[in-house]
């Protein structure tokens, strides 16, 4: 398997402090490599800090710098970055560096090893060197590999590591369907390829120092944010498997996203020439927070 071009997306979010030194960390990692690659940094909403004058101090020409106005999610972040990728292989590494650039080079060395369409990087993996993860959060993830392997039948054992890489020819089947902007974005892609018929999916080790932040993970709980992704899960399967959402392309409803410059699928659909919503989330939402 030849590789091209690899691009490379960076969703940021608030990351002023560290984004110049984030991008420079990767180019660096890469420039000692035989790949040929890009770039391609997304602020996800730009009034919020200084990280899209920040990350525009990074002076390279396979350096490019997007973003839009107003918060979307890591998701739609990432989903923007691939939309302007030119490369064969796409892959994406969460800014803050708490996982390695290095990752990278192993991801795309088992992508060719494999001939794999998705490889994922994973902290369950036993050859990945892990520091400072929480118990809980590692039991947390274990959990999630387990509801992920019951729902979609994916063996993967970490699918919330923020390193991935994907062959062109899946993204240009799957992206088109997605409906999660959030961090479950990445299940929903995994998901959909897997049951498009993308089945070599397979994991890569990692290395993550992890930085303890000040949201505890009692904070995260009470916050609403792991009820909101293991609803945005459930949709996912709901949709695929109920409604048969991601088949049907001539029923899905889409608007134009002004701040992405793009359409996007409302998780809407049509059947006989009338409108109906797929509120399966927003109804289980609204029920339990009030």
């Amino acid at each position: 398997m030849e590789i091209s071009l690899l691009s490379v997306i960076v969703p940021i979010y608030k990351q002023e402090k560290t984004i110049k030194e984030d991008l420079l960390s990767i180019h660096s990692t890469l420039s000692k490599t035989p790949y040929k690659f890009e770039i391609i940094g997304v602020v996800d909403g730009t009034t919020l800090d200084n990280s899209l004058s920040e990350a525009k101090k990074v002076k390279k020409d396979n350096v490019k710098i997007f973003g839009y106005k107003n918060n979307k999610g890591k998701g739609q972040a990432v989903r923007f970055g691939m939309q302007k990728a030119s490369g064969d292989v796409i892959s994406f590494i969460d800014s803050g560096m708490d996982i390695a650039p290095a990752g990278i080079v192993m991801l795309l060395e088992h992508m060719k090893w494999y001939n794999a369409d998705i490889i994922i990087g994973s902290k369950l993996h036993p050859a990945s060197k892990v520091k400072n993860y929480p118990a809980k959060r590692r039991f947390l993830t274990y959990c999630y590999y387990m509801m992920v392997k019951t729902l979609f039948g994916l063996k993967v054992r970490d699918t919330q590591t923020g390193l991935k890489a994907y062959k062109r020819k899946v993204l240009e089947k799957v992206l088109d369907l997605l409906v999660v902007k959030t961090f479950a974005f990445d299940i929903e892609l995994l998901a959909v390829a897997n049951k498009l018929g993308f089945k070599k999916i397979y994991d890569a080790p990692v290395i993550v120092n992890w930085e303890p932040t000040n949201t505890s993970l009692g904070k995260v709980f009470r916050s609403g944010i792991i009820r909101d992704f293991m609803m945005d899960t459930l949709a996912v399967w709901y949709r695929m498997n109920i409604l048969k959402y991601y088949y049907n392309g001539r029923h899905r409803v889409k608007i134009f996203d002004k701040d992405l410059g793009m359409n996007v699928n409302t998780g809407a659909m049509y059947e006989k020439k009338r409108q109906y919503l797929i509120d399966f989330v927003n109804k289980i939402l609204h029920h339990a927070r009030h």
